[in-house]
């Protein structure tokens, strides 16, 4: 039987093993994170105050909250800091114990896996490649409709797909959801690197339906994936409440809270990033469009889905001729990240 190694954007150390190559000399593609990295001003400042580590945080976590109210623009008593999205969803999933999923997809496998463990039932509502994997918000409210849902799941923008569901549509979904008491998750891991943020966030959403919890975080956008902070944002502050008493206490460390107070505050990184992302983006989709070996569709998020044209070359093909340059892109289904 012919296997072959299937890697996830962390595994760079497992991949260099497998390929025989150093990890110091292979860029990785493969984890959609930020290329401008940390926040140098960030670094410098943690570095100098480490001595946070003698104090517990404060479990309330209060002035990480007003810093995120601040740059979300809601209430801070939306706001649950945890750590990372992985805690955040398993959170959710236990406090709403649904009994009926829908999942958005092809998307982040971790909402599948925190449902196997909820008895939860889960479908997948799936994305067409003939409308370029752009969402058809009047037939997933079909769908919905069909099936007695009550937790819809999405990540927005898509992981793969880097398509989105805009404002206007996201509001109609959400109105729909409400009258059919449907639940509604949405990872906005990618918003920040949307064209348009505004376009695309759901978070001012949450003042006007208590159905819905956004839930983000560091790890892409401000390139702290090791941190693991994330953040749940809902106005239903019991479903709230419950998310937050099913938490272990201090979930974030101090150096956690403290670094995410400084990064949501650091406005000249987020500036350049988002300077960096548009004008790449455009011009890496530019560029690839006029291939012939590929189809490219409409990104929202820092990278690409390609399909290949080329007869007889798969995706793991693609993967395997870039690890072997010392680059490492994802081998499932090829997204370029932005560079």
């Amino acid at each position: 039987m012919n296997t072959r190694p299937v890697f996830h954007g962390s595994d760079i150390e497992k991949i260099c093993g497998y390929y025989h190559l150093d990890k110091k000399d292979v860029t990785n593609f493969g984890a959609n994170v930020n290329p401008l990295g940390l926040s140098d001003s960030v670094k410098q400042t943690l570095a100098s105050r480490l001595d946070v580590l003698s104090a517990y945080p404060d479990r309330e976590y209060t002035s990480l909250r007003e810093v995120l109210s601040a740059y979300c623009g809601i209430p801070a008593d939306f706001i649950l800091p945890g750590n990372g999205s992985s805690e955040l969803i398993s959170l959710l999933i236990d406090a709403r114990a649904p009994k009926h999923t829908l999942i958005l997809g092809p998307t982040y496998s971790e909402y599948s896996r925190e449902l196997s463990f909820s008895g939860s039932t889960q479908e997948y509502y799936h994305l067409k490649e003939e409308q370029d994997f752009a969402p058809d918000v009047d037939d997933l409210c079909s769908v919905i409709d069909k099936g007695k849902y009550d937790l819809l799941i999405l990540c927005n923008p898509n992981n793969p797909t880097s398509s989105a569901i805009l404002h206007d549509d996201m509001e109609k979904l959400l109105s729909f959801c409400t009258d059919r008491d449907v639940f509604v998750m949405i990872d906005e891991t990618y918003v920040e690197f949307a064209p348009d943020i505004g376009a695309v966030a759901a978070v001012t959403f949450t003042e006007a339906f208590t159905n819905l919890c956004v839930l983000r975080g560091v790890s892409k956008f401000f390139a702290a994936p090791g941190m693991r902070l994330g953040y749940a944002v809902t106005g239903n502050k019991e479903f709230l409440r419950k998310m937050k008493e099913k938490q272990i206490p201090w979930s974030l460390n101090s150096i956690g809270a403290f670094a995410g107070e400084l990064l949501f505050q650091d406005k000249d990184y987020i500036n350049r990033t988002r300077e960096l992302i548009i004008s790449e983006r455009g011009r890496m989709y530019e560029a690839l469009s006029r291939q012939s070996a590929y189809k490219v569709y409409p990104p929202y998020a820092n990278f690409l889905l390609l399909r290949i044209l080329k007869e007889g070359k798969t995706a793991f093909d693609v993967f395997e001729t870039c690890i072997k340059r010392k680059r490492f892109i994802t081998n499932r289904i090829v997204k370029l990240q932005l560079l």
